[in-house]
């Protein structure tokens, strides 16, 4: 779902959730109203704050399932890369019987693109240990002086 054109009324109801946390009701076209669960409010606060900043918003079922390209989008990888890292057994994915075309559980997708997050913050705070441990991020000052200085030099020399 896009976001409208006009954004007026998206912003006051965004301000009235800014301004209400406990989930609301419903009021249908005649009267009558229903309150919302909780999942749904959260659902709901979510999708407005997205359009707010006029983006795009899908809602899925985690059963549903992708083609190899909408996978990919949604990972933000070429369809390619996917399809290797499906041959490589990385992300399963069921092949219909009579055809060669690959479907992924969207589900799955989510659970492999945490998992890479978390892979890439461990991998990051290995990093910041080592470098820790290393001292490069306390540099002494006169070392980090002497280097700006010839970094500036080496600029005004090539102007």
């Amino acid at each position: 779902m896009l976001p409208p054109e006009d954004l007026r009324e998206l912003l006051d109801l965004s301000r009235f959730l800014e301004q209400h946390t406990e989930p609301a009701a419903l009021l249908g076209p005649d009267g009558e109203q229903i309150p919302l669960p909780v999942e749904v409010y959260e659902v709901l606060v979510r999708v407005v704050g997205a359009m707010r900043k006029r983006r795009a918003v899908t809602i899925a079922p985690l059963e549903q399932y992708l083609t190899t390209q909408q996978a990919a989008d949604l990972l933000g990888i070429s369809r390619p890369t996917l399809v290797k890292l499906l041959e490589a057994g990385k992300l399963p994915c069921e092949k219909p019987s009579g055809t060669r075309h690959r479907r992924l559980l969207l589900s799955d997708v989510l659970e492999y693109q945490e998992r890479r997050r978390a892979e890439r913050t461990d991998v990051l705070d290995q990093l910041v240990r080592e470098a820790e441990e290393d001292g490069l991020y306390d540099p002494p000052a006169e070392d980090y002086l002497q280097a700006v200085r010839e970094a500036r030099a080496a600029v005004d020399s090539e102007t």
